[in-house]
């Protein structure tokens, strides 16, 4: 009977945490959209640096002149 009496305040407990929490999916997806937004910009930054895009080019230009 313990248990229950246990596990009923727990529940209690924890849904009274979810309410409280309610406004922290929000804030959340917004952190995790600016930091998405700033990984692709450096990466952006790096695709068109020009070593990387003279490395690309090299290795695409000798995929097409590769004899069959």
């Amino acid at each position: 009977m313990a248990v229950k009496v246990w596990l009923g305040g727990w529940w209690r407990a924890r849904r009274a945490a979810a309410r409280r929490d309610t406004g922290m999916t929000t804030s959340e997806y917004a952190v995790g959209t600016i930091a998405a937004a700033a990984f692709a910009a450096v990466l952006y930054k790096i695709v068109t640096s020009g070593a990387v895009s003279g490395a690309l080019e090299s290795v695409i230009g000798k995929a097409l002149d590769a004899p069959f």
